[in-house]
């Protein structure tokens, strides 16, 4: 994912940001949906006019928590982690005609671009 974010021109930093929030969102999916071996986790990424917009589907309805953890606990940072690095993030209802939730976030990006060949 990092490096086909490099190809779109986006700064290093913004990568990291991107590619660690992706990372949580993705592992809070597989982890706490329930997931059967024939169930699908969709990863979106989106450039849009001055964001990167990352939205995660699962066939889970339910949404998920943004938790308060003690130190010592070994989970449950993942939308603390989540909220910390977007500028945004909330839950959208499936795709028609599918189960579950989108869990997305955007990131601003500070210049467009480049045009890459």
């Amino acid at each position: 994912m990092t490096d086909h974010l490099t190809r779109l021109g986006l700064p290093e930093e913004l990568c990291d940001s991107v590619v660690l929030a992706t990372d949580e969102l993705f592992a809070n999916a597989v982890t706490h949906t329930g997931t059967r071996p024939y169930d699908t986790v969709t990863l979106t990424v989106e450039l849009i006019r001055d964001a990167v917009r990352v939205m995660v589907a699962d066939p889970s309805p339910v949404p998920p928590l943004l938790r308060t953890v003690d130190g010592g606990a070994e989970s449950g940072r993942g939308l603390a982690i989540v909220s910390v690095l977007a500028d945004a993030w909330g839950v959208a209802p499936a795709e028609p005609g599918k189960p579950g939730k989108r869990v997305w976030f955007t990131l601003a990006r500070t210049a467009p671009p480049e045009a890459t060949t």
